[in-house]
């Protein structure tokens, strides 16, 4: 493809890589304040963001009609957790690869994990740093909602290469809110690839909050 024709589509990342920045930017702000009024904002957004901009996801024929599903707001779904470090990886050790859902996978290295008080109990999950692209903290997981109410191989909590992070501190701690959690791209067309979560990552308890793949019955 000629630099000419490259361009138009550069610039529309460019904005659309601008405008999620702008949003996380705006739900971090404002959730300190009002959570779910910070979630509201979020979800109509990104839903603007999904069928208007030229770099959405969902198809282009799909776009005029796109609306999004999500559950209620739920603040117990919302914690404030400290980080425990990983162990630095051994002198000469690969770099993980963890599942993708084309033929391209991005390397990754575990940086920690967290503890999540879930109602039901504390679950584990990794918490790993996205070694090329543009770097950044990223926390896939699964859950017993995956296949049928959600994406089949998971959802988004922190993807911090593309500004999808609630923030958290120095001291090492994260706000972990999934009434935020997302579907990556793959789960609107299949031509993107996705880095998805590794077993490790997959919850043994459904979590229905936030975005759902077709409207509550």
């Amino acid at each position: 493809m000629a630099p000419a024709t490259r361009a138009p589509d550069r610039l529309s990342l460019a904005d659309w890589r601008r405008r999620v920045s702008d949003l996380y930017a705006d739900v971090r702000a404002e959730s300190r304040r009002d959570p779910e009024a910070a979630w509201r904002h979020w979800a109509s957004t990104r839903e603007a963001l999904y069928r208007e901009h030229p770099q959405s996801p969902v198809p282009r024929d799909a776009r005029p009609a796109f609306r999004g599903h999500y559950w209620p707001y739920d603040p117990r779904l919302r914690f404030d957790v400290a980080v425990e470090a990983a162990p630095p990886p051994a002198p000469g050790a690969l770099a993980l690869a963890l599942p993708n859902s084309g033929q391209d996978a991005l390397s990754f290295e575990r940086i920690g994990a967290v503890e999540v008080p879930f109602a039901e109990g504390s679950r584990r999950l990794s918490l790993f740093w996205m070694a090329g692209y543009a770097g950044g903290l990223f926390l896939p997981f699964r859950d017993g909602t995956n296949g049928a109410e959600t994406y089949g191989a998971g959802r988004y909590l922190i993807d911090a290469a593309k500004s999808a992070d609630l923030g958290g501190d120095v001291a090492g701690r994260l706000v972990l809110d999934f009434n935020f959690a997302y579907q990556p791209s793959c789960a609107f067309d299949p031509k993107w690839a996705c880095p998805l979560a590794p077993p490790e990552n997959r919850l043994d308890l459904p979590i229905r909050a936030s975005e759902r793949l077709t409207p509550e019955p």
